[in-house]
C-alpha cells in the first residue's frame, strides 16, 4: 500500500472516529450538546487534510472526497438531519484550516534555500539534510543565507518558532530584503497573534516583490482577521491574479467572498 493510501486510511478513520458520537441519537445525560465541539473536530479534521495536501501525500480527488465528508458530517444534528452551519462558523473554520496550509506549506520544506523571484513557498523535500547537520553548517558558515533560511523552516516545522525567530532575524541581518524570510517571520508572528508585527513584515516583503503571492496572501489573512475586510479584498485581487496555484488559492476564494459582503 502506498504511504499516500495509508495516509488517507487513517485521515479517514481519525474523522470517523471524531464524527462517529455526533452520527447516533443518543443525548448527553445532563447538558445539551454544544456545537463547538462540532466546529473543533471539524477544524481538526480539516487541518489534517490542508497538512496532507501541502506535503504532497495526498491525491487531489481524495482529499476532495475526503473534505466533503467531513464538512457534510460535523454538523450532523442529534436527529440524524444535517443542521445548518452558520456562515460565520464555516468561514471560521476556513480561516483556521487556511492558515494550517500556510503553516504547512511554509514549514515543510526542510532545505529549499532562498527562492527565486516569483517562486512560492510550497513545495516538499523528502530526504534533506537533518536539524543537526543544518545547525552544523549554519555554525561553520554563518554567512550562509540558503542554509539559515533551511535551518528556520526546519525549526519551524519542530515547533520551536523562538529559534525559527532567530534565524529568519539572522537572515534579515544578512539581507535586509530576503522575501523568504519575511515571509517567514510573518507567519511566525501571524501564529503568535502579533497581526501588527505579520502585517509588516508582509508589506516589506511586498516593497521588495509587490506580486508575491506568499506575502500577498499573509497580507489579506491579516487584514481580514483585523475585520478590515474592504482591504483584505484589495489585497487578495492581486492574490487571486498572481497565486491561481497557490496552496491557499480555494481557501482564499471563499474568504474573499465572505470579505466581499461584509466590506460592502
Amino acid at each position: 500500500m502506498s504511504e499516500a493510501s495509508v495516509l488517507v486510511v487513517a485521515l479517514a478513520a481519525g474523522a470517523w472516529l471524531a464524527l462517529r458520537p455526533f452520527m447516533t441519537a443518543t443525548a448527553w445525560p445532563d447538558e445539551a450538546p454544544d456545537e463547538r465541539d462540532d466546529v473543533a473536530r471539524a477544524v481538526s479534521s480539516l487541518r489534517d487534510l490542508e497538512f496532507a495536501r501541502a506535503a504532497g501525500t495526498i491525491d487531489p480527488a481524495d482529499e476532495a472526497r475526503l473534505r466533503a465528508r467531513i464538512e457534510a458530517s460535523a454538523f450532523a444534528a442529534r436527529d440524524g438531519r444535517l443542521a445548518a452551519a452558520p456562515v460565520r462558523t464555516f468561514a471560521v473554520t476556513a480561516l483556521i484550516a487556511g492558515a494550517a496550509a500556510v503553516l504547512a506549506v511554509a514549514f515543510l520544506p526542510a532545505s529549499v534555500g532562498d527562492r527565486a523571484p516569483g517562486d512560492t513557498i510550497t513545495g516538499t523535500v523528502p530526504g534533506g539534510p537533518s536539524l543537526g547537520t543544518l545547525e552544523a553548517r549554519v555554525r561553520a558558515t554563518p554567512g550562509d543565507v540558503p542554509t539559515r533560511l533551511a535551518l528556520a523552516d526546519a525549526y519551524a516545522n519542530e515547533g520551536r518558532p523562538s529559534d525559527a525567530a532567530e534565524q529568519y532575524r539572522a537572515v534579515l541581518a544578512l539581507d535586509a530584503d530576503s522575501v523568504p524570510a519575511l515571509n517567514g517571520l510573518g507567519i511566525l508572528l501571524f501564529r503568535s497573534g502579533s497581526l501588527d508585527g505579520a502585517l509588516l513584515a508582509a508589506d516589506r516583503a511586498l516593497k521588495v516583490r509587490p506580486r508575491d503571492a506568499d506575502a500577498l496572501f499573509l497580507r489579506g489573512l491579516v487584514l481580514y482577521t483585523q475585520q478590515r475586510y474592504a482591504d483584505a479584498v484589495r489585497t487578495w485581487d492581486t492574490y487571486l491574479e498572481v497565486g491561481e496555484f497557490h496552496g491557499a488559492a480555494p481557501m482564499v476564494r471563499a474568504l474573499y467572498d465572505d470579505a466581499k459582503r461584509k466590506g460592502g
